[in-house]
């Protein structure tokens, strides 16, 4: 029916059209090129369609011989057994394809917040994104998420409206979505064919052509160039999106105003200059292209990867920190895997130099050497081992034991000095510093002490990792007998390695393990992992929300130890203060008095006394006054500081640990709650009743707007007020509305409700 439909369109051009088959690929083996490369990240908000995208990818590129479908669990990255019931995506996945001479290394990330990490991981070693929005919502929260973790790491982007056959979807309304809420310049690059009430190709508004998808599974389609004669007001209003394109174009890149000025015309610009304009733009960030299809209905997807070779940056205009290593090998390693078959597996991003089968390396992060084991290429769950891997691509390398996300590697310690010198010579321009300095990095340096030296930048470029988020849903777990314990102390360790934000400690009081992560959905999944891997039917307690405590006033008090343990007599005195401070960092909790006399005394603190001071302030902050939770944004001076010949840095560290919690105790504290920002959207219909129970849930509405039929609810409200809220939501709407949720901030609660809290917690 399509066929016909599309075919009697079209009865009138059949003597001008082209038509061609896109998923015939050479099976050859590709120019190692290194400017022939794109690795990319498919980025968006739950459901948007990027599995099925990259499926897609997959299938056209001729690396897959027939489509999965995720409703079918049968797509190739998501092959983990939860992804395929639930039918998303958990864990992010690398694949690689060709296409037309390229290679395109693609790592499809998960679009719910509860696995945020692994966009942040994935974020680290990309070159640049697709970011998929559905066509008929535009940019949704968890759009708004993965774009500020973008930003974060200066990722080019091009955006993909996805889901166009759809009869609400307004590419226009996407576009303006995009600069009202991102803030950035979009650029619509296509407009959709409509054919009675079906989207049946895309008119490219560079080119001036129509492409039109005919027979088959999305393979085949129709080119033809517009033209006045034959197309009349399409012709028209096509290059009058062409011209502002060129407007807006040549108001953002000088080399294409100076190619507009020795013309004197829009008109006769030849194509590929434009679209060099959109490559230059899109690399400088100062625009974003936005490209149209729908990945469902096989139409757009060849357009969207022929858009990632044509302006997303290849390795060679990303090297960044790594122009230091020259010919010696950097990589970042951004994930670790535990397979039953091959052991660890650690991705490495190679940015320069080479890696071979069984090389010693050395990590910058850990300073520490270790010898590789076999050498892999990755499609999704499937290895192929390899020999090498070079520059530019994404190798797995099995048996490394210390490795962790976010570590640098190198040849060895030689290599590390070598690049640290020719780092430090270009940060001595200020142009480079800005081009390569990290925005995370950029907060570290402005916490020094001290104007930064271009040394100290460089050492901080070369050991940045990722920023871990702080969970905010704690429970506890508890394996089915005692003979088990020690079979999933592994298993979490090992699930810890894999996953940075899942965190797991032991309560001092009651002995269990407690695990912290970032929502229920993602301890669901680490607790089914468990029983699924591992074969251990662990038991997960009720989920408790993860407070914490920040100091009302400030108090300053001593204490002094002095004992004989065994035959050795320790000795300790320490004199500590405590204060609030907002949005302190990690390296400026502990400060030192520096007054004459403490400054006096502290100046001759050996280091490894001062270790033990730092571990027993790391202890006291663990633990508040209030509720035992973790203490924020305080800051600790040290006064005083004696000690005895022969005194541990055990006895130091506790005795420091004591003088704060009296401290602490003496300051008083409040409870601060985890606030999350939801966004809801349900018909109007039910409207009423939902803001009537976000009410009740303590919620601060911030903004409720109209899309389509649907109300868009924004809203800040308390995690302990969303417990269980999914299922809540689908009975008061029937099952019509939707809901994501962030974490936004910790703030203060009132008495009553730091009373109720702390009665859920105690039990009294």
């Amino acid at each position: 029916m399509k066929s016909f439909c599309i075919v009697n369109y079209y009865r009138k051009f059949l003597k001008n059209v082209q038509i061609r088959n896109y998923c015939s690929v050479e099976k050859g083996k590709e120019k190692n090129d290194i400017n022939k490369i794109r690795n990319i990240g498919i980025l968006a908000h739950i459901d948007a369609g990027k599995t099925t995208t990259t499926e897609r990818m997959l299938f056209y590129s001729g690396t897959i011989r027939s489509m999965g479908e995720v409703h079918h669990g049968n797509t190739v990255t998501d092959y983990m057994e939860q992804e395929r019931q639930r039918g998303i995506t958990i864990t992010s996945a690398a694949v690689s394809f060709p296409w037309q001479g390229y290679q395109i290394n693609l790592i499809d990330t998960p679009g719910h917040i509860d696995f945020t990490m692994e966009v942040e991981q994935s974020l680290a070693v990309l070159d640049g994104a697709v970011v998929v929005l559905d066509g008929s919502a535009g940019v949704e929260a968890q759009t708004l998420t993965v774009w500020r973790q973008a930003n974060g790491y200066k990722v080019p982007r091009i955006l993909y409206l996805n889901k166009m056959d759809r009869s609400d979807s307004d590419a226009r309304a996407c576009a303006r979505s995009v600069e009202d809420k991102l803030r950035v310049t979009p650029l619509l690059l296509h407009e959709p064919i409509h054919h009675e009430g079906k989207l049946i190709g895309l008119t490219d508004l560079i080119t001036l052509e129509e492409i039109i998808w005919t027979k088959g599974r999305g393979q085949h389609y129709i080119k033809r160039k517009l033209t006045e004669k034959t197309d009349g007001k399409k012709w028209e209003s096509t290059l009058t999106e062409h011209r502002k394109i060129i407007d807006t174009l040549s108001s953002l890149d000088d080399k294409l105003a100076d190619t507009i000025i020795q013309q004197e015309s829009l008109d006769n610009l030849d194509y590929t200059e434009i679209i060099q304009a959109v490559r230059r733009c899109t690399i400088n960030m100062t625009l974003f292209p936005i490209l149209c299809g729908s990945s469902y209905k096989n139409i757009g997807v060849q357009t969207l990867i022929d858009g990632v070779i044509s302006y997303l940056p290849s390795p060679v205009e990303r090297s960044g920190v790594f122009k230091g290593f020259g010919s010696d090998l950097s990589a970042r390693a951004f994930k670790v895997q535990h397979d039953d078959q091959r052991g660890v597996l650690t991705f490495l991003r190679v940015y320069s130099g080479e890696i071979t089968k069984g090389q010693k390396i050395y990590n910058l992060s850990r300073d520490k050497s270790e010898q590789t084991g076999l050498l892999y290429v990755a499609l999704a769950d499937e290895y192929q081992p390899v020999e090498r891997v070079t520059s530019g691509n994404i190798a797995v390398v099995s048996a490394l034991k210390a490795t962790m996300s976010g570590d640098l590697i190198t040849t060895n310690q030689a290599a590390t000095n070598r690049a640290r010198e020719k780092l430090t010579s270009l940060l001595k321009d200020p142009a480079v510093c800005e081009e390569l300095v990290h925005p995370s990095a950029k907060h570290r340096l402005q916490a020094m002490d001290t104007e930064p030296t271009a040394e100290d930048i460089a050492d901080m470029l070369l050991g940045i990792g990722n920023t871990v988020p702080e969970p905010v849903f704690l429970c506890s777990i508890e394996p089915p007998s005692a003979a088990y314990q020690n079979a999933l102390e592994t298993a979490l360790e090992e699930l810890q390695r894999e996953d940075p934000s899942l965190r797991v400690t032991t309560d001092e009081d009651t002995g269990q393990m407690v695990l912290a992560g970032m929502g229920e959905l993602h301890l669901e999944i680490i607790k089914e992992r468990i029983i699924r891997e591992y074969k251990i039917d662990v038991e997960l307690g009720p989920p408790q929300i993860s407070y914490k405590e920040t100091l009302v006033g400030t108090a300053k008090q001593t204490m002094t130890i002095d004992r004989k343990i065994g035959s050795a007599k320790q000795m300790a005195k320490v004199v500590m203060s405590a204060k609030t401070v907002k949005g302190i960092t990690q390296d400026k909790v502990l400060r030192l008095d520096k007054t004459a006399d403490s400054a006096a005394n502290l100046a001759h603190v050996h280091p490894r006394y001062m270790q033990a001071i730092r571990r027993g302030v790391d202890a006291a902050l663990l633990h508040g006054p209030k509720l035992g939770c973790p203490l924020v944004d305080v800051q600790v001076t040290l006064h005083w500081f004696e000690v005895g010949r022969g005194t541990s840095d055990s006895v130091v560290a506790a005795t420091v640990t004591q003088c704060l919690r009296k401290v602490f105790e003496e300051a008083e504290s409040v409870l601060l709650e985890p606030v999350m920002f939801l966004e809801l959207v349900c018909p109007e219909s039910h409207s009423s009743r939902l803001l009537a129970d976000l009410a009740r849930r303590r919620a601060d509405i911030q903004h409720i707007h109209l899309r389509h039929k649907n109300k868009v609810v924004e809203c800040l409200a308390p995690l302990s007020e969303l417990l269980g809220y999914s299922s809540t939501l689908r009975s008061l709407s029937s099952g019509l509305a939707s809901f994501t949720m962030e974490f936004h901030s910790n703030r203060q609660m009132s008495p009553h409700d730091e009373e109720k809290a702390i009665r859920s917690v105690t039990g009294f």
